[in-house]
């Protein structure tokens, strides 16, 4: 499996946002057009540039994964349960 630095291929924007996708539980591959792709079990693939232009790419893929990691969780809570409206 290749690691974060190799990942980035020196896209130093790239390196914070796939080193938290591994520690998270994330795997993360290059696609056959080199895109990043992060896959956990459960969850639907968040793809993502592996060249991005707008410097804010690898911020909104980073929040991608935040949202998709706590909408999974929440689902999977199943001790909680709503208090009935009335």
């Amino acid at each position: 499996m290749p690691n974060a630095h190799e990942l980035a291929r020196g896209h130093k924007r790239l390196l914070p946002l796939i080193e938290f996708a591994l520690k998270e539980g994330w795997e993360v591959t290059r696609t056959a057009g080199g895109h990043l792709r992060f896959f956990k079990a459960g969850l639907a693939p968040i793809f993502t540039s592996s060249t991005p232009s707008d410097h804010r790419s690898a911020s909104n893929a980073h929040a991608r994964l935040r949202r998709a990691q706590r909408q999974a969780d929440t689902s999977h809570d199943t001790g909680r349960h709503e208090a009935p409206h009335g």
